[in-house]
């Protein structure tokens, strides 16, 4: 399978799991629980499937997080409800929100096609040196297929990301140049909403701009040099390749009607307001309604 269509497929998919980090039904259930602060619901809900984890774990397993953001959030999020109790706030979160983003399709023929496929696809995943995928992989599938649609997104995107973490740790980034080099290509974060929900300071964040810079990775504004892109490409090439096996699994026919199912949903998540304005740049695919 060529790495074009493995990165469509993911992108295609992805949507229909990160929209959970912005649905308000996260919020009202995990608020339920004790756990109001949106970057503790974030935490709480994303690490939950490895258990009580003390930060290291969660730095490590997100890798472009301020560890201090997180440390102030972790473990303290787990005196206010257990895991379990937030995987199941989670779920059950995740069914409002796509019931109420998806409307009749989310009992659609196609959703469930979709829910069939997905699941298929994770079967090839393997969990070795893969953090978040194998600890959301121990997770029960849930019945419903919106939600195990859901599941398998989430299961692939972990997977990706972890992939992606291989990646990056062999160009020789940190977290945060990763993050940088990512807002640069103007298809990812705004730099500020980047800067907030990550934890780091301007100075941090001019810190490794200055580093980027004399890697010849980075302009004097900001942008991406030629040679910074070259290396966004090799890195993103490198995530597609560890990437591919779920997706090449399924043989070229069913990988096709896959990015189709979810292209068409994922476009009605984004119509209906999945993901806030002025967070996304305006080249990401989450920034407008196209699969």
């Amino acid at each position: 399978m060529d790495p074009p269509a493995v990165s469509r497929l993911a992108r295609r998919l992805e949507p229909l799991h990160s929209m959970i980090y912005f649905a308000p039904e996260v919020g009202s259930e995990l608020g339920e629980l004790g756990i109001g602060h949106p970057r503790a619901q974030y935490f709480a809900q994303r690490s939950a499937a490895m258990g009580a984890v003390g930060p290291g774990v969660v730095a490590a397993t997100y890798y472009n997080f301020n560890p201090a953001l997180i440390a102030r959030f972790v473990p303290m999020v787990w005196t206010a409800a257990a895991p379990a109790d937030v995987l199941n706030a989670r779920l059950r979160a995740a069914d409002g929100a796509l019931r109420r983003l998806l409307g009749s399709e989310v009992s659609s023929r196609g959703c469930e096609r979709a829910s069939v496929l997905a699941r298929r696809a994770t079967e090839a995943c393997r969990p070795e040196d893969r953090a978040l995928y194998a600890a959301h992989a121990d997770l029960p599938w849930p019945d419903e297929p919106h939600l195990a649609l859901w599941h398998a997104a989430t299961l692939l995107r972990e997977y990706r990301g972890d992939g992606h973490l291989h990646a990056l740790l062999g160009a020789g980034v940190t977290g945060l140049e990763a993050l940088v080099l990512h807002t640069a290509t103007g298809k990812g974060f705004v730099v500020e909403v980047a800067q907030k929900t990550r934890g780091w300071s301007p100075e941090q964040w001019g810190e490794a701009s200055a580093r980027l810079r004399e890697r010849g990775l980075l302009t004097a504004d900001g942008g991406l040099t030629d040679a910074g892109a070259a290396f966004r490409d090799g890195t993103e090439a490198e995530t597609n390749r560890l990437s591919t096996a779920p997706y090449a699994s399924l043989g070229d026919d069913d990988a096709a009607e896959l990015a189709e199912l979810a292209g068409g949903l994922t476009r009605t998540i984004l119509a209906a307001g999945a993901f806030p304005d002025g967070v996304f740049a305006s080249g990401s695919d989450r920034a407008t309604a196209r699969g």
